[in-house]
């Protein structure tokens, strides 16, 4: 009590201490604490810190058009739209630099050339009829462009150039009934901005580039891997298990949150991606939309580990006559197994190798969950035990076999990017020829397809006589 009593003088103290800093001392903590701001920006990702010095560069670079008489002599004031090209077109990463540029210039040069052929075919209408046809074509070109952007498949891709060309065609088309010289103003425009775009393409590219495919395989499996994670540290927390490194467990416990709002990251990670070229480990019309379905089960799955999460914070807990061993040990097995798996899943992404292991621990969490099922389902679980008593367990279980269902999903589906991507993903190393000769001796484990269950036929080798009679 005096503990909380004291902790309150200290809140006070500290507000009112804030209280009394006035004005000049709040703006003075603000600029102290901005520097501070500033490194830990840097410090989170570094290439932020390159790609701001990249964008100097680029801008001063299309800047030289202005310097130099000869290049001003040929552009004129046209030269401030390759400054704007770059400060528009370039992006953090290369998909979304190249995604923009081309954008911006494939609709400079469509609208141009429109505005261009409008243009001439409104002075062959006569002086009055000039203005109308132009106006015309304005808004029904206008209108058009604008409601091609409510398609889902074009805004995700094409929004920017649509922008574009609509600017493109009005300032062409409407100018050029002051301008007699429409012909040369086009050509300029289109021409800086090639300029522009170009110069931000090729800083972004050849300059320590940063690959949106990269950060997207990344970032998928990094999310598996915390789910992974989770389950690794969600046994001890549920059955108040004391074990080492318990503010580190919490931490893990608590990395999934970042998975449930990865959809928008991941999408427009996918658009960008699309854009690159061949990079790395990663060919030209590689698979990037399969990444979509793979976020998707992780974020289903981390729903379900969400849920968990809050049963493990609740103040309500499960009697402890309904933890016994029996469901204390399947449970740690189920979550231990899953995790298992998740991180051999996550392992096998970033290595870019087909998964062989998680397929076994995925068999085992199925197999405990099946147990668990069961044996919540006996008549004599707890005699005189009421049924809302059971009911958290009964969740528990249901939610743990859920995850195990997630996990396997994602194990298919990774199999699936594997068998898409061909050459990209490597097969498992082989077993080494002292591995192959222990599991002769031992004996093979065949599958047996005729069951129903997941029962094997193991064959046993027996030893030659000649064997025999060396050891005798």
């Amino acid at each position: 009590m005096a503990s909380q009593i004291a902790g309150v003088k200290n809140t006070n103290e500290d507000e009112n201490a804030h209280k009394d800093l006035g004005f000049c001392g709040r703006v003075k903590n603000k600029v102290v604490e901005f520097p501070m701001k500033l490194k830990k920006l840097g410090q989170d990702d570094p290439r932020r810190i390159v790609h701001s010095l990249k964008v100097g560069l680029a801008v001063l670079l299309v800047s030289l058009l202005y310097y130099f008489d000869p290049l001003y002599d040929g552009l004129g004031a046209t030269a401030m739209w390759a400054v704007l090209t770059v400060v528009v077109v370039f992006e953090f990463s290369v998909g979304a630099t190249l995604g923009r540029g081309l954008n911006r210039i494939l609709a400079t040069f469509l609208a141009g050339s429109l505005g261009f052929g409008v243009h001439h075919l409104a002075n062959l209408s006569g002086e009055k009829g000039h203005p109308i046809l132009i106006g015309l074509f304005v808004f029904i070109l206008a209108a058009s462009v604008t409601f091609f952007r409510f398609f889902p498949r074009i805004k995700a891709r094409y929004d920017y150039g649509l922008l574009i060309f609509i600017l493109t065609f009005c300032m062409i088309s409407v100018s050029g009934y002051r301008d007699e010289e429409i012909l040369e103003m086009a050509h300029k425009r289109a021409s800086t901005i090639l300029i522009g775009a170009f110069t931000a393409v090729s800083v972004c590219v050849f300059i320590c580039p940063v690959w949106a495919g990269d950060d997207l395989h990344n970032s998928v499996a990094t999310n598996i891997e915390k789910l992974g994670s989770f389950l690794e540290g969600f046994g001890s927390e549920c059955f108040k298990i004391s074990c080492k490194g318990g503010e580190s467990n919490k931490a893990l416990l608590k990395g999934y949150c970042s998975v449930l709002n990865s959809k928008q990251s991941e999408e427009s990670q996918v658009n960008f991606a699309r854009w690159e070229p061949r990079h790395g480990r990663f060919r030209f019309r590689h698979p990037w939309k399969h990444y979509l379905k793979i976020g998707s089960l992780t974020r289903q799955c981390a729903y379900r580990i969400d849920t968990l999460n809050g049963y493990i914070n609740s103040e309500i807990q499960t009697p402890l006559n309904i933890h016994s061993t029996k469901v204390q040990e399947l449970c740690m097995k189920i979550s231990s197994e899953s995790s298992k798996a998740l991180k051999e899943l996550a392992l096998a992404m970033k290595t870019m190798t087909r998964p062989t292991t998680a397929t076994a621990h995925i068999t085992k969490s199925r197999i405990a969950a099946n147990s668990l099922k069961s044996f919540l389902k006996s008549p004599g679980l707890g005699g005189d035990i009421h049924l809302l008593d059971i009911i958290p367990a009964v969740t528990v279980a249901s939610l743990l076999t859920d995850v195990v269902a997630y996990a396997e999903q994602i194990e298919k589906s990774i199999q699936e990017l594997a068998s898409l991507s061909h050459v990209q993903f490597k097969s498992a190393e082989p077993k080494t020829e002292q591995e192959q000769t222990k599991l002769h001796k031992h004996g093979i484990v065949h599958p047996c397809a005729a069951t129903d269950g997941p029962h094997h036929v193991i064959t046993i080798v027996q030893p030659s006589l000649k064997e025999i009679e060396n050891k005798g």
